[in-house]
């Protein structure tokens, strides 16, 4: 039987809102991995710089196959008897050079070469397989750029940018992206500038997320940051019939071919993806909206002068953060179930 796809992704966007409420998925999440911080102080704002300075490109040429087992000999760090491969195996290979007493996230320490020699990064980022970390030398120029402008600029603290921002999180996006290149994620579509940020704005997000909205991480514009548009997201967009590729994209992804960061299939699913998650947004917060009034309909006395529930927040950090988890988790059904497709290819600074 075939089914709508207009009722699939309306489905979709449902179960993510009971999802989201069974859970209880809010900023508290963020800590719950093992990897992430405890404290909330400077040095986690100058950890989570670093950490989100780095958070690009973490595909594999090996892992052709994308099920979310792992290849063995794709890059993996072993931090306390855990092997991490994606993303968190940069996370881990930090938090083992803290271990190990480098202070690797301060700002005047990875911007010198004689502090902190790029044989020294190699090591830090060394891999337990055959397979490195992409992009070495790319991170570490990036690493001694953003350090030498936190120190000449910024007073070498990452903090000193978030007082400048004054509490407003597309000042600090804008801030980081004029001063430090390796931020600045945009491109030119059919004649326009087009600003995607990926990594300026989750930089913003997991302060956000860490602090939970307080101290350094309290924004008064925090829901005016978009998604985060990587290759994961649009993957399971994709899968749940949010974001529709045409079949000649679909040949490309299936074939594994490159698109270069900046092409008009890259900036498309990048851009559509930003705009599916807007809608997946508005769209829940009407279910929100509807659910209140509701229950003020079939309000008992009792339940009129009680305080009123809390609202469940929603914008879409949070409804990335939980695409993105479901995506990991769901891996091998992206890639080979009901809906296959595979991420696109794109290998970049930027993501």
């Amino acid at each position: 039987m075939i089914v709508n796809p207009v009722l699939k992704s309306a489905e979709f966007i449902h179960n993510i809102f009971e999802a989201m409420k069974k859970t209880h998925y809010d900023t508290s999440k963020w800590k719950e991995h093992p990897l992430n911080p405890k404290e909330c102080n400077a040095s986690t704002v100058d950890w989570i710089f670093l950490v989100d300075l780095l958070n690009f490109s973490f595909w594999s040429e090996i892992d052709i196959d994308d099920t979310g087992v792992p290849h063995p000999d794709r890059y993996r760090v072993t931090f306390h008897d855990v092997g991490y491969t994606g993303y968190w195996s940069m996370v881990a290979a930090i938090n083992r050079a803290l271990e190990e007493g480098i202070p690797i996230t301060t700002p005047e320490f990875f911007a010198s070469e004689e502090c902190l020699p790029d044989k020294e990064i190699e090591r830090i980022f060394r891999s337990d397989t055959k397979e490195q970390i992409p992009l070495l030398q790319e991170r570490i120029r990036i690493i001694r750029e953003a350090g030498r402008v936190l120190v000449e600029k910024f007073g070498g603290s990452f903090t000193n940018c978030i007082s400048q921002a004054d509490k407003s999180a597309l000042k600090l996006v804008e801030i980081v992206t004029t001063n430090i290149s390796s931020f600045r994620d945009e491109a030119e579509f059919c004649g326009r500038k087009v600003q995607i940020s990926k990594r300026a704005q989750i930089l913003v997000a997991d302060l956000w997320a860490c602090f939970q909205n307080q101290s350094y991480g309290e924004f008064n514009d925090i829901d005016e940051i978009t998604m985060f548009a990587d290759y994961r997201v649009p993957q399971a967009l994709y899968h749940f019939r949010c974001l529709q590729y045409s079949p000649e994209l679909l040949e490309i992804l299936d074939r594994g071919e490159m698109l270069p960061y900046g092409s008009p299939l890259e900036v498309e699913i990048r851009g559509n993806s930003i705009w599916a998650v807007e809608l997946i947004r508005r769209r829940i917060l009407e279910l929100i909206q509807k659910e209140l009034e509701e229950r003020q309909l079939h309000a008992t006395e009792e339940d009129l002068n009680s305080a009123p529930p809390k609202m469940m927040t929603v914008n879409a950090i949070l409804i990335d953060f939980f695409i993105w988890d479901f995506a990991k988790a769901a891996q091998l059904d992206l890639t080979l179930g009901e809906r296959p497709v595979k991420v696109h290819r794109t290998r970049s600074i930027y993501y």
